[in-house]
């Protein structure tokens, strides 16, 4: 049950098909948050209470606008499958290369400006920030864009490192993190919930605001 008194926390969220998505969508409906999950195919996610779908494009800073208004906060998984976006050219289930990262994050902080919302967590390859071993100097290139992007915005945004993930895990795989003993699941299960608690918790807190975090151990390979 809800306490009446405590004001609704709205969470939009693109990229909501993809594993860390689910995480993410089960780990706020668990805290009793209202999750909106903006889709190409608003029928992609079963109804279930707290959650709700949005039609929008990311690459559409008036689309993101309305996506985005009366929410608490935003978080953009921009290595995830299937983000909305109206495109003939486009295949819809691939992932967005740097170039297109940077022009969804151009018009999603437009967006956001626009509608008066502020707080944005924003996941993706940002390994690449604090590895000067990585060679991949066209991502590497996006992700300076990207973060100088955020710095030059009246956002409140943290940048997150994106976990690896695993195809076909659904919110249902995350609605039972404990007793979901799947072979061979156990531990991508922890470490993408583990990252959703981790980005919850600081939604609560309001830690790291302008700051680069990650949750991922550094002992995996």
């Amino acid at each position: 049950m809800k306490n009446a008194e405590t004001p609704v926390v709205k969470v939009v969220l693109y990229g909501a098909m993809s594993s860390l998505g689910s995480a993410l969508m089960a780990e706020m409906l668990r805290r009793q948050h209202e999750v909106i999950a903006i889709l190409d195919e608003l029928t992609a996610l079963a109804p279930r209470p707290g959650l709700r779908a949005k039609p929008g494009d990311l690459f559409d800073a008036e689309r993101v606008k309305q996506s985005v208004a009366g929410s608490s906060a935003v978080i953009c998984l921009l290595d995830a499958p299937g983000l909305p976006f109206n495109s003939e050219h486009v295949e819809k289930t691939i992932v967005p290369g740097p170039v297109e990262q940077v022009l969804a994050v151009d018009a999603l902080i437009a967006g956001m400006q626009a509608a008066g919302i502020a707080r944005l967590f924003l996941v993706g390859d940002f390994e690449v920030l604090d590895d000067p071993e990585i060679e991949d100097h066209l991502e590497r290139h996006a992700a300076e864009e990207i973060r100088e992007a955020l710095q030059s915005s009246s956002l409140r945004w943290t940048l997150v490192n994106a976990p690896r993930g695993v195809p076909g895990l659904t919110i249902e795989h995350f609605s039972h993190v404990s007793t979901n003993m799947e072979p061979g699941l156990a531990e991508p299960l922890a470490r993408l919930n583990r990252v959703a608690v981790g980005i919850a918790d600081e939604l609560h807190l309001n830690l790291h605001v302008g700051e680069h975090v990650n949750f991922i151990a550094t002992s995996e390979p």
